[in-house]
């Protein structure tokens, strides 16, 4: 156990099992801002009632930084006291309005939690426990209240004046100010609210729902950004109609508003009719944007905008539901997102993408230090919690769900869990009780307390499949048996519900006919198993010779598959399995068998990939019948990341040496297939981000980077030089990224030049230079030399460590996302790693808490790296003045 240092307190845990309702429900909240960035003053008037259901005892508000000044109760003097960070007051009658005056100091909030101030404009971010920064309150979200909000500031300097709701009055004020009063027309808890006061401009449109309702919708930019607001708004309109479609679930505001940041420590985040967005999920054309800031955008509008319903109208009892709103509405904008593509090719690399980042940062999250359950039992900060477990393996529980019940059953479970809990503080039981109440007659209904395993287990379960022939009864037979590794707190597991979605292949790639034994009939291509057992086996008739088994179709189940195939079994996939994803699994798994083998080798890595791989690529890239995007999925190699997880012990450096190994075989082995591949997809004509384009884009990038890297090898100049050109001659972001990505993943000397041309170009957009600062932070090492580039870069005019995406641009590109760069034999990475964490968690502790788990998995390392990597957690754990978000992290790696 880390010893702490005298005068460091260790953090208390929360617990799920102590949840208990408040003592006090808020009804109403009228609040006054007068906006100064120097000096906010907030009147916070308040009508309270007691909880007759609950324990009872004083009132106790949560606050963090303020300045009290006043409180009255029903308008007379109140006593109180100051306990730790909280309010509290004795003796209240059971119904009182109470009044509290505060000032805080928005310019100096570096931790971007609460009302601060972006250039010159005021923004805030209450989730999760923020509201306590703004003023004193029961910030939690069980507690539901009406809203009604005035701002006044000085119009000259801050003319647009936001917050949730419906705008009811407005006008002017003595000495050059102004007002605006907004009313919520729904109950929401405190981490909902939002207000936005500066100079800014708006792309607006009008819109008539299904409904035959009319709405405003407004996307706020600062001047000089509005041409880049048009995607947002197309992504907002599609999300708005979608929900009405697919859902029933109709805008339920006058006005929906959209406003932009470029000092966000989030994403977005969804507030009752004012989503603050990062500006990297709004703003985008085409010369500043690439296709897959294009994808994101679509992505995260949509994300927000379904948590209107699916976080807003319905929220968290307590932040141990997270999952509840974050789970289910990533599913709900993975949905959004295949529901718009055009054909069943470009959905599937939309959930093979989905599924590639589950299985290269959720399964190691699972499988690491801060490994927890999609409900967790306990965190001291929530906002570490904010994971890939809560978000995306969340989704992975509500898809499984959808797989049990179908797609129409899943509808009218969504109806029913919308009907129930209307403007409710819930559960996920709540919500998994929902989706079997609708459809009484599933399987998930039959085996729902088992199923919620899946959010009370914590870990990756790993499905061991054997599958054996007879010839004689012309059956097959499939076996399986489920398990999971202990994780912290849950040394043992309980089986979980398991869908498996199958499909049987004959050895020349024909799909067969699925009929289990006592079965009348056979049924066509996929049928989904449903596993419940520590072990279960199912056996198939009428097989006339011995198959290849598609298992797990689509990524039906969030678990690691164990079927020993053999390289002609995946070769046989890889060519013809009609579903997309295990096709492309099939591929995976070839690439990296051969990476393991190379990596256990005493030899250097040469010749890693054999010859049945690289002519099955060579087919791939041959094949007219497959769309581009796809194409590119297939010949991506696993990461150095996902490659790690897979062994018990890891060398990062071998590993990286193998990868790069097994890129350049990829380059020369088909570099007449390269050269093929670019000129016919080069050139995709006027620019539009649709998937088909876009995958042309993608696979033409990928081209010049394998020609490149080719040249490289062989001394050509050829590439290099025409890249150059295709980078100076590019008519949008995308090719031209895409062709200075090549020439600094190559190593070319053309890049500084490239690099240099880059950043005169875009030296004002801010998250173009963003990109600028992440593709020379994540480039390939090559004899040490990223981590003194880092650091330069660090000394660069452009670099702020105080803006997340700059600080994400360098320092996580490098630490988090280069481990080829970032595990030095010297140690100076890590070192490298515990300055900047020491550093950010004085500034802004989200983002150094973020920055801490980028050495979760150390003890997996070998030597000297795992030791040195330890030194350089003990060195951030020791510090007397870490925040509680960092030190829950580290705390929690040095117990691994």
């Amino acid at each position: 156990m880390l010893q702490l240092r005298d005068g460091q307190e260790q953090p208390l845990a929360i617990r799920r099992e102590d949840y208990v309702a408040p003592a006090w429900w808020i009804d109403t909240v009228d609040l006054t801002f007068d906006l100064d960035p120097a000096k906010t003053r907030v009147l916070n008037r308040m009508r309270l009632r007691r909880n007759p259901d609950s324990v009872g005892g004083p009132l106790r508000l949560d606050g963090d930084e303020l300045n009290l000044a006043r409180v009255l109760v029903d308008g007379q003097g109140a006593s109180f006291r100051m306990e730790a960070d909280q309010l509290v007051i004795d003796n209240l009658p059971d119904s009182f309005e109470l009044e509290i005056f505060t000032t805080c100091c928005p310019v100096k909030n570096t931790k971007l939690m609460g009302l601060f101030v972006s250039e010159n404009t005021f923004f805030t971010q209450c989730e999760a426990e923020g509201f306590r920064r703004i003023t004193y309150f029961l910030d939690r979200p069980d507690v539901m209240a009406s809203y009604t909000v005035t701002l006044r500031a000085d119009k000259a300097a801050y003319p647009v004046l936001l917050s949730n709701g419906n705008l009811v009055d407005s006008g002017e004020l003595p000495e050059g100010r102004h007002f605006a009063k907004w009313v919520d027309p729904f109950r929401k808890p405190s981490y909902l609210f939002a207000l936005v006061a500066g100079k800014l401009v708006a792309r607006e449109q009008r819109i008539t729902t299904r409904a035959g309702k009319e709405h405003l919708l407004q996307v706020y930019v600062r001047a000089g950004d509005l041409d880049k607001t048009e995607h947002a708004m197309n992504s907002l309109v599609h999300s708005i109609l979608w929900d009405e479609t697919r859902f029933g679930l109709p805008l339920d505001l006058d006005r929906f508003m959209i406003v932009a940041t470029s000092d966000f420590n989030m994403g977005a985040m969804e507030n009752k009719g004012l989503n603050i967005f990062n500006t990297k999920y709004v703003l985008a054309n085409q010369a500043t944007a690439t296709d897959a800031d294009y994808g994101n955008i679509e992505s995260v509008v949509g994300h927000e905008y379904f948590h209107n319903w699916s976080g807003d109208r319905v929220t968290c009892r307590d932040w141990f539901q997270l999952s509840l709103k974050e789970g289910l509405t990533v599913f709900r904008d993975q949905e959004f997102s295949m529901d718009l593509c055009a054909d069943a090719s470009a959905r599937a690399v939309k959930r093979i993408e989905d599924v590639r980042v589950l299985r290269t940062a959720q399964f190691p999250e699972d499988a690491g230090p801060m490994a927890h359950p999609v409900r967790p039992d306990s965190y001291i900060e929530i906002s570490n919690f904010y994971t890939v477990t809560i978000y995306e393996k969340g989704a992975e529980v509500v898809r499984m769900m959808q797989t049990l019940v179908g797609r129409k059953g899943f509808e009218h479970g969504m109806s029913l869990y919308f009907k129930r809990h209307d403007g409710q503080a819930v559960t996920c039981d709540d919500f998994a009780q929902a989706i079997a109440d609708a459809n009484l007659d599933s399987e998930l209904s039959r085996l729902l307390p088992q199923f919620k395993r899946w959010y009370s287990q914590a870990g990756t379960p790993r499905l061991a499949a054997t599958g054996s022939y007879d010839a004689d009864a012309r059956t097959y037979t499939l076996r399986f048996t489920q398990s999971c590794a202990p994780t912290p707190g849950q040394p043992l597991k309980l089986p979980f519900v398991i869908p498996v979605n199958l499909g049987l292949l004959a050895q020349d790639g024909r799909e067969l006919p699925l009929q289990r034994d006592g079965e009348s009939e056979a049924t066509l291509h996929t049928r989904t198993l449903v596993l419940t057992e520590a072990s279960q086996q199912f056996t198939f008739v009428g097989i006339d010779a011995e198959p290849v088994p598609s298992i797990l179709r689509g990524f039906s189940a969030p678990v690691v598959l164990d079927f020993d195939y053999t390289d002609t079994q995946l070769l046989t996939l890889l060519a013809n399995d009609l579903d997309p994803f295990n096709r492309w699994e099939a591929g995976q798994r070839l690439a990296l068998r051969s990476a393991i083998q190379a990596i256990a080798a005493s030899s250097a890595p040469t010749a890693v990939l054999d010859d049945a791989y690289i002519g099955a690529m060579r087919e791939v890239l041959r094949d007219p019948k497959l769309d581009a995007a796809f194409k590119e999925l297939v010949l991506t190699l696993p990461s150095e990341t996902y490659i790690a997880e897979q062994l018990d012990v890891v060398d990062p450096q071998r590993i990286h040496a193998v990868r790069e190994a097994m890129r350049v075989q990829l380059a020369t082995a088909l570099f007449v297939e390269w050269e093929q591949v670019y000129e016919q997809h080069h050139d995709t004509g006027a620019y539009t981000p649709d998937p088909l384009s876009a995958g042309r884009r993608a696979l033409s990038g990928m081209a010049l980077t394998f020609l490149c890297l080719a040249a490289g090898e062989s001394g050509d100049t050829v590439w290099p030089g025409k890249t150059l050109q295709r980078f100076k001659d590019a008519g949008n972001m995308t090719d031209r990224f895409n062709a200075l990505s090549a020439l600094v993943s190559s190593g070319h000397a053309l890049a500084a030049q490239a690099l240099a041309r880059f950043h005169a170009i875009f030296k004002n957009e801010a998250l173009v230079i963003d990109k600028w600062f992440s593709l020379q932070a994540g480039s390939p090492d090559r004899g040490g030399h990223v981590l003194p580039l880092v650091k330069q870069l660090m000394k660069h005019p452009d670099f702020s460590v105080k803006n997340p995406n700059r600080a994400r641009s360098v320092i996580f590109s490098y630490c988090s996302a280069n481990p080829g760069a970032f595990h030095r034999p010297d140690a100076a990475g890590y070192v490298f790693w515990s300055d900047r964490v020491i550093e950010l968690d004085a500034i802004n502790p989200q983002v150094a808490a973020r920055l801490a788990r980028g050495l979760d998995r150390w003890s997996k390392l070998a030597e000297p790296y795992r030791s040195a990597a330890r030194e350089a957690i003990v060195r951030v754990a020791a510090r007397p003045d870490l925040s509680k978000d960092t030190q829950e992290v580290v705390q929690r790696a040095l117990a691994d």
